[in-house]
């Protein structure tokens, strides 16, 4: 079994996360390591990361990116470093207590694919429990799979779901939505979410609404289509409209009073339909523009720990 942990700017918290990890994997009766991630931290993370893996015999390795280059991108390179036959995904923040990792794999052994964690109780702010929410609704119904939460990073996954995000190569990944699209069965339990132990959290609300954006102009074209039948029931109207004010005017002849007020609301509306199609079709082909470049999803630059026992794949 591997655990994958992305850590960006979290020296404050990661003596406290492994003292709490440690004996949690020691306690599963099974083969296990943990894959630390440091996604271009600026704080003293690397070198405690280093000094965790110097001291387990090989049980954990650290990746080191070149830079920041975002959460999910992190879990990518994690998952390509990983051995297990499955693979807890957890934040370092210790908002996700480690010690609900035996129930994920306890569900994992009941036979799904992937079992995603639900945070019933948040400890975060109105706003941003609003926002999720409304985010949740929205992956739910474009990938197909409904979930209370797709924001939750205390996730497990087999390993034929783990090979299959990461041959994908999207260079804008959400890793539970792309994972779901995979799986046969999933699974979501409800876990435990504590207050954040030190630092502050790397998602606003521009974060989280830029990962959904990039969900929608990932894994759906509805948006797009929608624009289309938007544009012939615009033309419909306007047709009929045409017909109506030509029957108007040969009925009771040359009216002035409010049409002026009704050109400018016609206007208006035809403008910021225009802008909103412009905007949409500009993030589809920046996606292509992106994806074609083939530009890396990211760059390791070092492994640390690389002499690590393997794992065996055929009995976690």
């Amino acid at each position: 079994m591997s655990v994958v942990v992305p850590v960006f700017n979290e020296s404050a918290n990661l003596t406290s996360l492994w003292s709490r990890l440690k004996p949690v994997l020691e306690g599963l009766g099974r083969p296990w390591e943990t894959v630390f991630v440091d996604d271009g931290s600026r704080d003293d993370s690397l070198g405690i990361l280093r000094e965790i893996a110097a001291g387990e015999e090989g049980r954990v390795r650290v990746v080191e990116l070149a830079r920041n280059f975002g959460q999910h991108s992190a879990i990518l390179a994690g998952f390509r470093q990983s051995r297990g036959e499955i693979v807890v995904t957890l934040d370092a923040d210790l908002q996700n207590p480690p010690e609900e990792i035996p129930r994920l794999i306890a569900a994992i052994d009941e036979g799904n694919d992937v079992v995603g964690g639900w945070r019933e109780e948040r400890h975060d702010r109105a706003y941003r429990r609003y926002a999720s929410r409304l985010h949740n609704r929205l992956t739910s119904l474009i990938v197909g799979v409904p979930m209370h939460d797709y924001g939750c990073m205390l996730r497990a996954y087999r390993r034929h779901i783990v090979d299959t995000v990461v041959e994908c190569d999207e260079k804008a990944a959400f890793v539970p939505a792309l994972a779901n699209t995979f799986a046969k069965r999933v699974a979501e339990i409800p876990v435990g979410h504590d207050d954040r132990a030190s630092g502050k959290s790397k998602y606003n609300l521009f974060g989280l609404a830029k990962l959904s954006l990039n969900l929608i102009t990932g894994f759906s074209l509805v948006p797009i289509q929608l624009l289309s039948m938007t544009g012939i029931g615009i033309s419909v109207l306007a047709v009929m409209m045409a017909i109506g004010l030509v029957a108007h005017r040969l009925i009771y002849g040359p009216q002035e009073e409010g049409a002026l007020w009704t050109l400018f609301a016609i206007l208006f509306f035809f403008v910021g339909m225009i802008f909103l199609a412009l905007g949409l079709i500009g993030e589809y082909a920046g996606r292509i523009y992106i994806e074609v470049r083939r530009r890396p999803t990211y760059i390791v630059r070092a492994v640390h720990g690389v002499d690590a026992k393997p794992v065996d794949a055929q009995t976690d």
